[in-house]
């Protein structure tokens, strides 16, 4: 989907799925059971996996918009959910034998800015690089380090697009065939967020912010969108506070993070000030005033998603599951 113009962001879009809590908040029907489960000692953690996110920035009048893809509703991790480019890490992104051409931070300077291993750091870097080329067709990487490639349309690059996707090609032979050098100075880091332990699919995600590179445009290159658009932040907070844009924690917290900026090259420089300490969320058992227990769902740092959720089955299932 070709992108709107600069000078006029999206509207926000009507949500397909409304909010239980009366905001747009992802909140699934299992999150209940499964947050008793974990409090109680019944529910063991699964292990997240690596993950690197890009907020995409572009300048536009009234302040920067972000480009932000709409999840299928069919997908079985955060349907129906607003988000930006993104996914898991390549394994093979990790590894001394797919080291690409890079320019910008050193994977040093990168391991100690992300608090990882410099082989961590690689793999983290190249997937945000990676996904915003599978997801959104904008590619972060020149021809030198002081160039960006400016066209990444045609059949040529659909075919890798799609091969990347697949993982039939690995993104250090895709940049090496086309005698690229990834950007790595082109990318700020804003935050780290890991799914809650009581979700069954659990990410360990990095939130980047990158500005659209001249000459190159934006597209639904996603299998897993139905729809993309750009938004100014504040525009798109307040149509998640009007339970009409669903989106997760982070998702949210991010945007209304980005709000005070004037424009992409603010929010770049602001990035190296950014705490990266992880944010997990915390369920704990508590009375609740009435003899009874209840399950706190809390994100330390991030009040606005505080949830109670009744500890018995019965309190659970007269109240619908879950208090704000």
């Amino acid at each position: 989907m070709p992108s709107t113009p600069p000078s006029s962001p999206s509207q926000p879009p009507q949500s397909s799925q409304p909010s239980p809590a009366g905001n747009g908040q992802w909140y699934p029907p299992e999150w209940p059971d499964r947050i008793r489960a974990l409090a109680e000692g019944r529910l063991t953690p699964v292990e997240p996996r690596r993950a690197a996110t890009v907020m995409l920035l572009r300048d536009a009048d009234g302040g920067p918009a972000v480009h932000m893809l709409r999840r299928r509703a069919s997908m079985a991790f955060a349907g129906g959910a607003y988000a930006y480019p993104g996914g898991g890490v390549d394994p093979r992104d990790e590894s001394d034998r797919h080291l690409p051409a890079w320019a910008g931070p050193t994977r040093e300077e990168w391991a100690r800015r992300l608090g990882v291993d410099e082989r961590v750091a690689q793999a983290v870097v190249c997937a945000a690089v990676r996904e915003t080329f599978e997801e959104a067709g904008v590619l972060l990487a020149g021809p030198d380090p002081d160039t960006v490639v400016a066209d990444t349309t045609g059949e040529d690059w659909e075919a890798d697009r799609a091969a990347l996707v697949a993982r039939e090609l690995s993104f250090a032979d895709f940049l090496t065939r086309r005698e690229l050098v990834l950007r790595s100075d082109l990318l700020g880091a804003w935050a780290r967020w890991i799914t809650p332990e009581f979700e069954a699919r659990r990410y360990d995600t990095w939130f980047f912010v990158a500005a659209l590179p001249e000459g190159q445009r934006t597209r639904n290159a996603s299998t897993e969108a139905d729809r993309t658009v750009w938004i100014r932040p504040a525009d798109a907070a307040a149509a998640y506070d009007r339970g009409e844009l669903t989106m997760m924690p982070p998702t949210i917290a991010t945007l209304r993070q980005l709000q005070p900026y004037p424009d992409a090259s603010a929010a770049l420089a602001a990035s190296a000030g950014r705490d990266l300490t992880p944010v997990l969320a915390r369920a704990t058992l508590e009375d609740d005033g009435s003899g009874g227990r209840r399950v706190v769902l809390s994100w330390p740092g991030h009040e606005e998603f505080t949830k109670h959720v009744p500890a018995g089955k019965r309190a659970a299932e007269e109240d619908g599951g879950v208090r704000a």
